[in-house]
């Protein structure tokens, strides 16, 4: 498997994820990228001004939006899935008949290990290529060069190539779940670590006692800044609860489907979305 000289890309989803990454492959020569959003179709005017995605913004960047999923995938050897973690096994099923075999379906969203497996077997039934992909941080800032984690039987060659164009991928795994399954129990310390920091902070500024409480955390953690911290946490929960909500739930199952109780999970969840809608 080697990159061609002229590359199509796909972006199925174009918010945070599928923009961002659009505008570092197209600053490589040869590239060009079609996308498709749920946003771009009629009557969603006001769900795109809260989104932020149009086929306008799309076109402003030199990428393609297209009216149909598969008029999207048509002609692209990579199509990315960045939607949301609840929305990542309907569109493999939406994405999956679309598919010629040899196509190579990325799947950048933060879904469970046994939501990736599900997709993967969606996709290979086509005779399509899964990638299992785990993004560990957050993209915005990094682009493309954000690490993400590999995972299935071609990962290592699929990384290569597109490491090749500046992607971070690290393969991990020939089999499917277990790069989701490093992504997740990590957030489940990182988003509730969030949660956490975000009461805290507001009920430590409702009794004026913020110096006392980071005084004393400092004391326990001194190397953290913890003001600092409770701002920067604060931010990424007002402008990322709303996907970290959904991550997080999948974080829940992923607990379930051990016979773990999910509670936790699920209230982080929720206290992510509160979080995100304050801001709304």
């Amino acid at each position: 498997m080697t990159v061609p000289n002229t590359i199509g890309m796909a972006m199925i989803g174009f918010g945070e994820v599928g923009q961002r990454f659009a505008r570092d492959f197209l600053a490589r020569d040869g590239v060009k990228i079609a996308a498709y959003d749920v946003l771009f179709d009629a009557g969603t005017t006001p769900n795109q001004v809260q989104a932020k995605t149009s086929p306008a913004i799309a076109r402003a960047m030199g990428v393609m939006p297209e009216a149909s999923a598969a008029a999207a995938v048509n002609a692209a050897t990579y199509i990315f899935s960045a939607v949301t973690a609840d929305r990542a096994e309907e569109v493999a099923r939406t994405i999956a008949p679309l598919l010629r075999p040899g196509q190579i379906f990325i799947d950048v969203n933060s879904a469970s290990p046994s939501t990736k497996r599900r997709a993967a077997a969606i996709i290979r039934k086509h005779e399509a290529v899964y990638l299992e992909a785990a993004v560990m941080a957050p993209v915005l800032k990094p682009g493309i060069t954000v690490p993400i984690l590999a995972g299935g039987p071609e990962a290592e060659q699929i990384a290569a190539d597109l490491n090749m164009l500046g992607m971070n991928l690290t393969p991990v795994a020939t089999d499917y779940g277990r790069a989701s399954a490093m992504k997740l129990c990590r957030s489940i310390m990182i988003k509730g670590w969030e949660a956490l920091i975000v009461d805290c902070a507001a009920a430590a500024r409702h009794w004026d006692v913020e110096r006392d409480v980071f005084g004393s955390l400092s004391a326990s953690y001194p190397s953290i800044d913890w003001p600092a911290l409770a701002v920067d946490m604060g931010e990424r929960v007002s402008t990322h609860g709303i996907r970290r909500a959904a991550e997080m739930r999948e974080a829940a199952d992923m607990l379930a489907d051990m016979g773990l109780a999910p509670d936790l999970c699920r209230a982080v969840a929720d206290a992510q979305e509160r979080g995100a809608r304050k801001k709304a």
